[in-house]
C-alpha cells in the first residue's frame, strides 16, 4: 500500500506530457514513463563503455555498468512497470553481454523478472544480447506508440526514438545551462541517454533538422530534483 501511494505522488507531482495521445512522465533520471501502459522506455545504457574502451587501450574508471544499472533499478522501483523497452545501444557494442560480471548480470535479471522486456536493436548492438532474457525487436508498435532506436527522417507521429543523445542549453541573466533532455513536439520523442558515461548533443544541432515542429519544440530539461519544460524559443546552440 505505501508502494502504490509513493508511486502515485511520483506521477501527480510530475509534468505529464502528451505524445500523440498517449501521457507520460519524464523522469529526472532519463526515463520515459506511461502509466497507462504500464510502460518504462529508456534509451541508450551504453553498459560495458568502460570495458570497451580498455579493450582498446583507452582506460576510463571502470564503474559506468554500475551506476547505470542502479540508476535503472531506482527507477523501476519507483514506477513497478510491466513492459520495459531499452531503445537500442543497451551495450556499448556486441561483445558487451558477455563481458558483463556475473553480480551486473544478475542485478539486471533481477529487474527483468516478471515483466515483458524488450531489447531494441541499436546500431552499437544490433544483435540479442548474449544469455540474457527478454525480447530483441528491429522496432515496437504498441497502441499509438512506435519504439526504434534512430529517428525517422519522415514524420511519423508516436515514435519513440533514442540515439542522438539530446542536450538543451539555456541562457539566463547571463548564466548559460546545458543539460541533457527529452526533445518533443507533441508528436514525437527523442530520449536522453540513460547510460553514466553517455554524451550529448545540442537539440539545435543540424542532425535534428527535420525531426521537430520547431514552433512545437519543447526541451524537457534534466534537473537534480525535477524537469523543468522550456520552449523551442529559448533555446541557444553549443
Amino acid at each position: 500500500m505505501n508502494f502504490s501511494l509513493s508511486r502515485a505522488s511520483l506521477i501527480a507531482e510530475a509534468d505529464l506530457v502528451g505524445i500523440a495521445g498517449e501521457r507520460a512522465v519524464c523522469d529526472r533520471r532519463g526515463g520515459l514513463y506511461f502509466p497507462d501502459l504500464r510502460l518504462l522506455a529508456v534509451s541508450d545504457l551504453h553498459l560495458e563503455k568502460g570495458s570497451s574502451f580498455a579493450r582498446r587501450g583507452t582506460l576510463i574508471p571502470p564503474y559506468d555498468t554500475s551506476a547505470t544499472l542502479l540508476q535503472l533499478q531506482a527507477v523501476i522501483a519507483d514506477y513497478q512497470p510491466r513492459i520495459v523497452v531499452s531503445l537500442g545501444d543497451s551495450f556499448h557494442d556486441g561483445g558487451g553481454a558477455g563481458r558483463m560480471h556475473q553480480s551486473f548480470r544478475d542485478r539486471l535479471e533481477a529487474m527483468m523478472a516478471g515483466r515483458d522486456w524488450f531489447w531494441v536493436a541499436g546500431n552499437h548492438d544490433p544483435d540479442a544480447p548474449a544469455d540474457l532474457p527478454g525480447e530483441t525487436v528491429k522496432e515496437l508498435a504498441i497502441g499509438a506508440l512506435l519504439f526504434r532506436h534512430e529517428p525517422s527522417k519522415q514524420r511519423v507521429e508516436g515514435e519513440i526514438a533514442g540515439h542522438l543523445h539530446p542536450c538543451a542549453r539555456i541562457v539566463q541573466r547571463g548564466r548559460s545551462v546545458r543539460r541533457r533532455c527529452f526533445a518533443g513536439d507533441g508528436g514525437r520523442m527523442i530520449m536522453p541517454a540513460f547510460g553514466a558515461y553517455t554524451g550529448s548533443l545540442n537539440v539545435l544541432d543540424r542532425a535534428y533538422a527535420g525531426l521537430f515542429r520547431l514552433e512545437k519544440l519543447v526541451a524537457y530539461m534534466l534537473g537534480a530534483q525535477r524537469i523543468f519544460a522550456i520552449s523551442g524559443s529559448m533555446l541557444r546552440p553549443g
